[in-house]
């Protein structure tokens, strides 16, 4: 049986409110992720889902638990060893694309390549082959201005995958798309989770996405649960 490429093992994550106050977020949160295994969280606006994914990326350090990406304990690695695996074996996408607006597609799915080490012609040719998969190739010249929603979030996701991850964090990645371009969205993201093997976590509202994805877990009052969908 294969090891989780993502898992959560009792985390606990507090914030200080001001003075002595603690507000317990994530009070003993545990989980795990499979290759290939796309699972949406939900629970209500305010539980912690945000939180919980800043710490499956190591965003954020919890104060207890650990967190394991392809088996590797992350609670007592340094900075630069952090920002290794970040860069390396995760990928984001949020509900906001955030791509550089004076780049175009194909640029800004090579840039994060070139910092990792990649070179240029390695990193256009990885570029072109996954904004093809995405069926941007004729969009892959125009800066992000010039594209739809839809065509934006789509390039926000492969850059995400430029440098191979093994586990995806996703943010709300069709929530500021409406229900049509939305749905195409989400089928080519679970396809390129399911071809290139891809751990994925999902965060969503949205119930119907949340029932196509393998597995749903809930999270309440800091605790993740099992949900049928």
């Amino acid at each position: 049986m294969s090891e989780a490429a993502l898992a959560l093992d009792n985390v606990v994550r507090t914030f200080n409110q001001g003075g002595e106050t603690e507000l317990e977020v994530l009070r003993g949160a545990s989980l795990s992720v499979m290759p290939g295994e796309m699972v949406a969280l939900v629970g209500p606006s305010g539980a912690g889902k945000s939180t919980l994914l800043h710490a499956a990326g190591l965003l954020e350090s919890p104060q207890s638990g650990e967190v394991l990406i392809d088996g590797e304990a992350c609670g007592k690695l340094d900075d630069a060893k952090r920002t290794r695996l970040r860069r390396n074996q995760l990928g984001f996408v949020y509900q906001s694309h955030h791509l550089l607006p004076e780049f175009s597609a194909r640029e800004n799915v090579v840039l994060p390549q070139m910092i990792a080490g990649t070179s240029r012609r390695d990193a256009g040719a990885r570029a072109d082959e996954l904004l093809a998969s995405v069926g941007l190739s004729e969009r892959a010249n125009h800066r992000p201005g010039k594209m739809s929603g839809g065509e934006q979030q789509r390039v926000a996701i492969v850059r995400a995958l430029a440098n191979n991850p093994t586990v995806l964090i996703a943010d709300e990645p069709t929530g500021n798309l409406d229900p049509e371009t939305a749905d195409g969205v989400f089928e080519q993201l679970l396809t390129l989770v399911r071809t290139q093997k891809l751990a994925a976590l999902m965060a969503t509202h949205n119930m119907a996405l949340a029932a196509r994805m393998d597995r749903t877990l809930s999270l309440r009052n800091g605790q993740i649960s099992s949900t049928e969908t």
